[in-house]
């Protein structure tokens, strides 16, 4: 699978998919007043550009008489929620007559290219931003009011993708429920990701008439965590993969295109594709889903601690806005706030060659605050150690690259600096990562042809993707191999030579060399394509332990009543290494679990 406070939204900028950085164009005023005011600034209407996560954004400005009247997005292509980021700016720059103002963490690049673009605006008008009075604007970071306390049968922290589907089965169940999240907008991991989903025996396989089955997909998960999962749980992922993937279509009308992937680590293509291969379809779906059966939902509060009474957990302590909050719950607390990929610190803790100097595709959310709140009240905690880094990420930024899902098709190769093949390009995450590390300056570059482009549409699909990468260097397009090598220095004599090995493998059906999985596909005619890449921390195997029944386990192997997780925050269910689209079948299958049985959690 490939996917986080307040002026929280500076969340998951660390995984913007597109770029950082503020490029500017400054456009003409569009109907600025000649009059000066007494505050030296003219009225008018000015526009201005700036470059956000998604790419540009453009936005009107009005003045009159000195102030801050109104700011129109004029065009954006940020992603749903981390657009929200640019309305909570507006807000406080037109309450406080001040373009200085935090930006929505969470969000930063979004916040970052908003802001550049209303100042590009304001430059037109030839004043400073000086002269502009500031007001005070008390309470203007969190308007809504909140009481001390709440009750509800189901408390769920985080509000994901495991987290609203526990939240929607909970209610399903009878259950009043409340879901916090300290974002201030719902998604965490699941809405920065691709959303594809890992389902054994699915429709699409079935008209492509691929055999595949529960126990397939059983083996190929332990496999994948070299047998370090828990059994029974893999047995329980395998047994419902399929069936919570047809709830996700039929019950929260999640839209899955025509077409799977085949990830690195599977025996055979299952791997569903969400609308628009990106998780913004099954967060969107989940989030609408979840107000229509009666959820109610708290963003920007950040749960701090586990009540526990009598033995069970029956409350949970967060914050809002500086305010303590306490969120009782009759039923059960279920725990759904992901892993621990954007915490450096908890990182070197338990895997210490997990620094610094390794970048994130997490979003900025992932800190594991489930994980240390559940171990204060006695959870057992299982496979910290064990991190995996995705291998083909944005070599500057650390961003899952989705241009790079070419490889999933089969139809593309891995080369180093020397043009030679490495790796089979559909192994394991961790294989791949581990082999391109070892290869000159540790990256790698991923070659593919203008056949393969047109039949992935990866450059259709994450257009925005595609025009940072080229824009950045980061990607070549090229009449000839010789060109495109020479835009990143690789021998192009050994490059051509691994192509036509490549391509005598592809016509004999069977790659002499790492024997590479699925289907063989020549090389052809250009342009030609090399993507750089390299490995970036993505997924955090360890976490709580559970059962079955999502129930979390403590250190002496019994239940903690009232308590429940689901999702990354958990542990055992992967093993080692997890494999690509495994974690939506996950949060999907014991996220509906957990719902289901703190809903039905004795009082």
């Amino acid at each position: 699978m490939k996917k986080s406070k307040l002026l929280v939204l500076g969340l998951i900028a660390a995984l913007a998919l597109t770029g950082c950085g503020s490029k500017t164009k400054e456009e003409p005023k569009t109907t600025p007043d000649t009059g000066v005011t007494s505050t030296g600034i003219p009225n008018g209407t000015y526009t201005g550009e700036g470059e956000g996560k998604g790419g540009k954004i453009k936005v009107e400005l009005t003045l009159e008489d000195g102030e801050i009247k109104k700011i129109d997005v004029l065009e954006n292509s940020e992603t749903p929620g981390f657009a929200d980021a640019m309305q909570t700016i507006t807000d406080a720059m037109i309450a406080t007559n001040s373009f200085d103002v935090d930006s929505v963490s969470g969000a930063t690049l979004t916040s970052t290219g908003f802001k550049t673009a209303v100042e590009n605006a304001f430059k037109q008008t030839g004043a400073s931003k000086d002269q502009l009075v500031v007001k005070e604007a008390a309470g203007t970071s969190n308007k809504e009011e909140r009481e001390a306390a709440y009750t509800s049968d189901v408390v769920i922290v985080g509000a994901g993708g495991a987290g609203l589907t526990a939240a929607i089965e909970a209610a399903n169940n009878g259950a009043s429920v409340i879901l916090i999240e300290k974002m201030p907008m719902e998604g965490g991991n699941t809405l920065i990701s691709g959303g594809e989903y890992a389902a054994p025996g699915n429709w699409l396989q079935k008209e492509e008439g691929i055999e595949d089955s529960k126990d397939q997909f059983y083996e190929d998960v332990l496999k994948g965590g070299d047998y370090e999962n828990d059994p029974k749980l893999v047995r329980t992922l395998a047994d419902h993969a399929l069936e919570s993937a047809e709830w996700l279509r039929d019950e929260v009308n999640v839209t899955f295109e025509d077409y799977m992937l085949f990830f690195g680590g599977h025996s055979v293509k299952r791997s569903l594709v969400p609308k628009d291969a990106s998780g913004v379809e099954l967060i969107s779906k989940l989030t609408q889903k979840a107000k229509e059966v009666g959820v109610i939902t708290h963003l920007n509060t950040t749960a701090k601690e586990l009540v526990v009474e009598n033995d069970k957990v029956v409350a949970v302590k967060a914050d809002f806005d500086g305010k303590e909050i306490t969120y009782n719950a009759n039923n059960g607390v279920v725990l759904a706030t992901g892993g621990f990929g954007s915490n450096l610190e908890m990182r070197i803790k338990y895997n210490p060659e997990m620094n610094e100097k390794i970048l994130s595709t997490n979003s900025v959310g992932s800190t594991g605050d489930g994980i240390t709140m559940a171990e204060k009240v006695g959870a057992e905690l299982v496979d910290m150690g064990y991190i995996q880094t995705y291998p083909t990420c944005d070599p500057e930024l650390g961003t899952l690259l989705y241009v790079g899902d070419v490889r999933m098709e089969g139809r593309s190769i891995l080369v180093n600096k020397e043009g030679k093949r490495f790796v089979e390009e559909l192994e394991r995450r961790d294989v791949i990562s581990k082999a391109v590390v070892e290869q000159t300056g540790g990256v790698s570059y991923m070659f593919w042809d203008d056949a393969s482009m047109k039949a992935s549409g990866v450059n259709v699909q994450h257009k925005k993707e595609y025009d940072y990468l080229i824009e950045n260097g980061i990607l070549v397009k090229a009449d000839t191999i010789e060109e495109a090598a020479a835009f990143f220095d690789i021998d192009a004599k050994e490059l051509k030579k691994t192509i036509e090995k490549y391509n005598e493998y592809a016509k004999n059906g069977k790659d002499e060399e790492f024997n590479k999985r699925g289907t063989l596909t020549a090389f052809t005619d250009a342009p030609y394509y090399i993507m750089k890449s390299k490995p970036a921390i993505h997924h955090t195997m360890g976490g709580i332990k559970i059962n079955t029944d999502a129930n979390v386990v403590d250190t002496d192997g019994n239940v903690i009543k009232g308590l429940f997780a689901a999702g990354e925050v958990t542990g055992d269910i992967h093993g080692t290494n997890r494999l690509g689209s495994d974690a939506i079948a996950d949060i999907t299958v014991f996220g509906r679990i957990a719902g289901r049985n703190a809903a039905k959690a004795a009082k």
